[in-house]
């Protein structure tokens, strides 16, 4: 597994090497849904005054809401996904624990977390599983090791397809669930993400956070689009219609579709970086990976970024 932690993004860099803005450009290179959720007006003391414990509560209840929490488990929102997963390796509930099964082609943070605090990460055992569900790139729904004494399933791209949650599983001790925000509400500038577990599985992982983890605008918002539950059915059948039009362009273009969600699509072609360089000369940037030289991700373009995609093709 490699230790190297690749991401999508890094647009700035595109730009310099292949020319035009950033307004030129369609970046493709994430899974963030590219319609984000509208902000609106948010009040001037969430801004100047410091979060405050009624605010947290309100973005609690309707995490529990939205996504069926069990009454018994705890939710711990933090700044991002990520934050939390670099805090996992340290929770209380994990120490005696010996090893990490983390597979290889999947969203490298978690991997690179545990070896940064001295654990071994393999792909085939260990005490501790991190299951990335449903995988990130190629969107696999794989299911945890019976054997590991402790789960942690990261459904940061989960909510394309809530009725395959394994949240409910947050009732017991041995399940730790992780969400995102800014991926299916298209506002990871927000930075906000959970972790729902077993009180007595996440005891720590506050005080691991520290105080005022959240900026109060960030509370307002997470709790007002939590709270939106029409507005995410319609945003998932926005999606997987704009999900198999992708696959419909990019198969007459003789990509094969290998997997994904849809909130990206994973393609197989005949060299990935050439695509990628094709790509940017039209000013669409891609996501390419190190350990296939054949994969391909793209996230959906907006409604209004289509001709530019098909251009670039």
């Amino acid at each position: 597994m490699s230790n190297a932690r690749d991401h999508g993004g890094g647009l700035d860099a595109a730009v310099a090497t292949f020319s035009g803005t950033r307004d030129s450009w369609l970046d493709l290179s994430t899974g963030i849904n590219p319609v984000a959720y509208p902000v609106k007006d948010i009040a001037a003391d969430s801004w100047t005054a410091l979060p405050d414990q009624a605010a947290l509560d309100a973005l609690i209840n309707a995490a529990r809401d939205f996504w069926n929490v069990p009454d018994n488990a705890a939710i711990i929102p933090a700044g991002g996904a990520s934050a939390i997963i670099a805090q996992m390796p340290m929770l209380p509930a994990l120490k005696g624990l010996s090893g990490a099964q983390i597979q290889n082609r999947t969203y490298n943070e978690h991997a690179a977390a545990f070896r940064h605090h001295g654990w071994d990460v393999r792909a085939d055992a260990g005490d501790v599983h991190v299951l990335v569900r449903p995988n990130n790139p190629d969107g696999d729904m794989g299911l945890p090791n019976a054997a590991a004494r402790l789960t942690i399933i990261d459904e940061s791209f989960g909510d394309v397809c809530p009725s395959d949650s394994m949240v409910h599983r947050t009732a017991d001790e041995n399940t730790i669930v992780l969400k995102s925000f800014g991926k299916f509400w298209g506002l990871a500038g927000a930075r906000l993400g959970f972790a729902i577990g077993h009180p007595e599985t996440l005891a720590g992982l506050s005080e691991q956070l520290g105080p005022w983890a959240i900026a109060g605008p960030t509370l307002t918002l997470g709790a007002r689009a939590l709270s939106d539950h029409d507005w995410a059915t319609a945003t998932r059948q926005r999606l997987a219609a704009d999900a198999r039009r992708l696959d419909d362009l990019m198969t007459r273009h003789n990509a094969k579709v290998v997997g994904g969600t849809d909130l990206f699509r994973l393609y197989q072609v005949d060299d990935a970086q050439s695509w990628q360089t094709r790509l940017a000369k039209g000013h669409v940037w891609s996501r390419v990976f190190p350990y296939a030289d054949d994969w391909l991700r793209l996230g959906l373009p907006a409604p209004d970024q289509w001709q530019q995609l098909e251009a670039a093709l």
